[in-house]
């Protein structure tokens, strides 16, 4: 089954603020308070990454990767420093634009599916230009849907696809509005090893193909493998930065890092 994503328009680097660097953190810390209790989940992150790249962000159990997710995609606020998206510095903008933001420049790819059951798999990629009031090539969602391989599904409801499936609709979903970043959260978390390779599979072809840029959440050094680069954090600071590395090659410094973290000795 061929994935392929063909290459879409999009403005050249130097067009506008930041082109060349989709998402940009810089400094960024997060601070989350309970009653008296202050629990810092960042601590001074800067990090950028570039476009049409492919980046995995991993570390330890509560290291911060989800919230840093969280704040590059403008679903959360730091507490300081600042987050470029798609060449807006997310602090200027308020709750109504910072939305608008999110639905035209970002998708998004969970572990959790996250589709409506009543509503079919056509239905499901096409609620995001619904629910914006887009105009779209009536074409369009069809051509993303057979580009993920369920052209033969359109009229499916959740109930009746696997879990890879269920993804792949998920990721369609997430193309269908032509964003300038896919950020994923687990992805593949619940699918099995050979659904999980043809998801993964679909996202490195996103980059490649679909010359999209993509940041990915994962556990699992074997996802990770598929990028082109994996920053590693630990207790909210990235403590390390490598270049495409192999499942071994990753798991070994993931466990290493967490060794040391439980031994409280520098990463």
């Amino acid at each position: 089954m061929s994935h392929t994503l063909l290459a879409r328009e999009r403005d050249e680097p130097g067009d506008r603020p930041q082109a060349a660097v989709p998402v940009a953190l810089r400094d960024v810390e997060k601070v989350y308070r309970r009653g008296a209790t202050a629990v810092r989940a960042l601590g001074g992150v800067t990090v950028e990454f570039a476009r049409y790249s492919f980046v995995a962000v991993m570390g330890p159990s509560g290291s911060g990767k989800s919230t840093m997710l969280h704040c590059a995609a403008g679903l959360e606020r730091p507490t300081s420093g600042s987050v470029w998206l798609a060449g807006q510095d997310l602090g200027r903008l308020s709750e109504r634009r910072l939305a608008l933001l999110r639905r035209s420049s970002v998708g998004f790819v969970f572990q959790a599916f996250n589709l409506v059951p009543a509503l079919t798999v056509r239905e499901n990629v096409l609620l995001p230009l619904r629910l914006a009031h887009s105009r779209w090539d009536k074409h369009w969602p069809d051509e993303v849907i057979r580009r993920v391989g369920l052209a033969d599904r359109l009229r499916h409801r959740p109930a009746e696809l696997s879990g890879g499936q269920e993804q792949r609709v998920a990721i369609a979903r997430a193309l269908v509005a032509r964003p300038e970043v896919i950020f994923c959260d687990e992805p593949t978390g619940a699918l099995d090893s050979d659904a999980a390779a043809d998801v993964l599979g679909l996202l490195r072809e996103v980059v490649d193909v679909g010359r999209q840029t993509v940041v990915m959440v994962t556990h699992d050094p074997v996802a990770a493998s598929y990028a082109d680069r994996v920053v590693f954090l630990a207790d909210g600071q990235i403590v390390d930065d490598v270049k495409a590395a192999s499942a071994g090659a990753i798991a070994e410094r993931l466990a290493r890092l967490g060794r040391r973290v439980r031994r409280g000795t520098p990463a």
